[in-house]
């Protein structure tokens, strides 16, 4: 999306290596072809489905793209522990166009209730949802949440179209084997599109997308051109939007209205897909095993969607983020950058002493907040004072132990270490328990600590001690050495309460695990994987919506220059892809839960074997061995729960 006047770029798969790792298109096309093309006219309420159609699975670390070619249809199977989201994708590409001006046609995609045989559900629109995959640069990346449990999808000539399923199992949801049914079937385009025939619903969707657009271009006097711009292209993106919505399709299709298919037509002009997930009676811990604090900008934010900071609608704002991220097994908190690398965090915006900090910081989803150093809104009394009161107050509740300050990310020389010794110093004298969390790749550049890079980077912890208790490493100075974490774990005083925490960013690259647009499946989800396996206790991530800046809330996504594509962006705001209000959630940040899950089922191995055959899971099952030897595939993955389900579920 970035380089907003070449709409081109958004339409080509990306170049091997354009975000440091393989675009994974690399499915060789099977060859399922339809020896018999269809010819004419096609009314698709009378011709069988996999005449039109061609429908495949495929598993949530493929990135699959508009150019993919077909597969084998073969029925899901599943299995997921009680408090888990297992996802699987669907693909359909036309055979050939039934549809008219530009489509080639549109499909009904429906879905039935997950039913076990003492009688309990997964119910669609709750448990079980629906997301379009939509390309970001050419990549599959954003998941924009469909209408179920029926939705239309319409589909282009030669272009692969993606959904993505996922099934949230609740903890107290019963065990067993639960089955149910995808249908799809194609259709003629909707003619009637009176405002007669649509329902309040769509009205009202209507209504806020015009209204949106109006709102968009209303106050333009006075603003400058840049802006002015930005604004057009955001109305024009909603209008097309509308104009291209099922409500208008009869006047840009060349067909004539849906005939409504009776149930027995639906039954036998109808690609029905068996779905089956086996639940086993494992609990993911409600609260994360490995804490993953990752950042919200909070100036993003107020940029984007036009809020004063510390104004009702600001917090109201970020209350919905942060709510919205729980469901990912993260720990959010959000940021905002001073100079020289130091960062205001925290994890509530409202003081310790306001119910909904308690709200917040009890949450048994949240593994780790941040507590800011300073105030965030204009208070009485000095920041002195408001940290004291800040401090007393957080250290008379039970979650105190879920508390770190975060005060500078990255410091190079010994003036930013010496601010970090000096914050520290002072949060030490009001809470000499407080954990201070530091993150770095390398000691202070004008004081070496050693005769080489490394030696001094091992000696940051002797440096800093005792002003910080969680160091927080980057993965890229360890490369493909695993062996060096030893020798950092070696340095981190855990008798003590120190932890050692890591993180990436633009580095590590390919082939390392990272969460760059353009990586392969299983190198987002193997972030995780190699915490797990290097020992780390905790993970940090600077930013999940560190997009360019920009001035209304649907304006076009662009990507920090300088940075690789999708670093610092884990999810995109609702209102670029529709009238939604909810954020809209990344590939990527799908396959970070997915890899936090990952933990949990490692973890439990762990408990019941040791340690050291963890271990040898994850080698044997050929997952994951290093940050340069993990699997592209996705079988041994299943490989992996499946062991742990065998010999865990008694």
């Amino acid at each position: 999306m970035e380089n907003s006047g070449d709409h081109q770029e958004t339409n080509v798969p990306p170049v091997e290596g354009v975000a440091g790792g393989g675009t994974a298109y690399g499915w060789s096309d099977t060859g399922v072809n339809d020896p018999r093309p269809l010819r004419g006219a096609i009314d698709p309420t009378k011709v069988p489905p996999l005449e039109l159609l061609n429908v495949w699975c495929m598993p949530s670390t493929a990135n699959v793209g508009p150019q993919d070619m077909p597969r084998e249809l073969e029925p899901i199977s599943l299995l997921a522990a009680r408090n888990e989201r297992e996802s699987i994708q669907i693909a359909i590409r036309p055979k050939v166009s039934w549809g008219g001006s530009g489509i080639a046609g549109t499909v009904q995609v429906q879905c039935t209730d997950l039913c076990s045989p003492c009688g309990a559900r997964l119910v669609v629109g709750q448990s079980v949802t629906f997301r379009r995959v939509v390309p970001v640069l050419g990549v599959p990346d954003a998941l924009v949440p469909l209408d179920m449990p029926v939705c239309q999808l319409n589909l282009f000539p030669g272009e692969t179209t993606v959904f993505w399923v996922s099934i949230d199992v609740p903890s107290e949801h019963p065990p067993g084997q639960y089955d149910g049914e995808i249908i799809i079937s194609a259709t003629k385009a909707e003619a009637e599109s009176t405002s007669q025939s649509l329902s309040k619903v769509e009205k009202h969707q209507l209504y806020r997308e015009l209204r949106d657009c109006l709102d968009a271009v209303e106050p333009l006097e006075g603003k400058p051109l840049e802006e002015v711009v930005e604004r057009v292209k955001s109305a024009t993106s909603s209008l097309r939007r509308v104009l291209l919505s099922p409500s208008f399709s009869d006047f840009f299709s060349d067909n004539g209205p849906i005939d409504m298919m009776e149930e027995d037509a639906i039954s036998s002009l109808s690609i029905r897909l068996k779905i089956s997930l086996t639940v086993w009676d494992f609990v993911l811990p409600a609260t994360p095993s490995v804490p993953a604090v990752i950042g919200i900008s909070d100036t993003v934010i107020e940029d984007r969607f036009g809020v004063e900071h510390g104004s009702s609608e600001w917090f109201q704002l970020l209350d919905q983020h942060f709510k919205w991220l729980l469901q990912y097994r993260i720990s959010p908190y959000f940021c905002r950058w001073g100079n020289g690398m130091r960062v205001l965090t925290y994890t509530s915006p409202w003081p310790a002493d306001h119910p909904k900090s308690d709200e917040y910081l009890s949450d048994p989803r949240l593994a780790a907040y941040a507590v800011p150093y300073g105030p965030l809104v204009p208070c009485e009394g000095t920041a002195k004072d408001y940290l004291r009161r800040e401090v007393e107050i957080l250290r008379t509740k039970n979650h105190w132990r879920k508390a770190y300050f975060y005060l500078w990310d990255e410091p190079l020389n010994v003036e930013q270490y010496d601010a970090i010794r000096s914050m520290a110093s002072e949060i030490h004298a009001y809470a000499p328990d407080a954990r201070i969390l530091t993150t770095y790749y390398c000691g202070p550049s004008d004081a070496p600590l050693a005769s080489n890079n490394f030696e001094a980077f091992l000696k940051v912890p002797e440096f800093l001690r005792p002003h910080t208790q969680i160091y927080c490493t980057s993965e890229w100075v360890i490369g493909n050495r695993e062996d060096l974490a030893k020798d950092i774990i070696a340095e981190i005083q855990t008798e003590n309460g120190e932890e050692w925490w890591t993180y990436v960013c633009l580095g590590p690259g390919d082939p390392h695990p990272n969460w760059h647009l353009g990586m392969r499946g299983t190198q987002h989800r193997a972030v995780m994987w190699r915490v797990w396996k290097e020992g780390g206790t905790g993970f940090l991530y600077w930013g999940a919506n560190c997009y360019e800046k920009a001035t209304v809330p649907s304006a076009e996504i662009r990507f920090r220059r300088g940075l690789p594509p999708g670093d610092g962006v884990l999810f995109y705001p609702g209102q670029v892809f529709s009238s939604s209000q909810q954020p809209v959630a990344s590939l990527r940040l799908e396959r970070l839960l997915s890899g936090l899950q990952d933990i949990e089922y490692l973890k439990l191995y762990a408990s019941r074997f040791g340690r050291d055959e963890g271990l040898n899971l994850l080698e044997k099952t050929g997952m994951y061995q290093g940050p340069e030897r993990y699997t592209s595939e996705h079988t041994p993955i299943d490989v992996m729960r499946g062991e742990v389900y065998r010999t865990c579920r008694s």
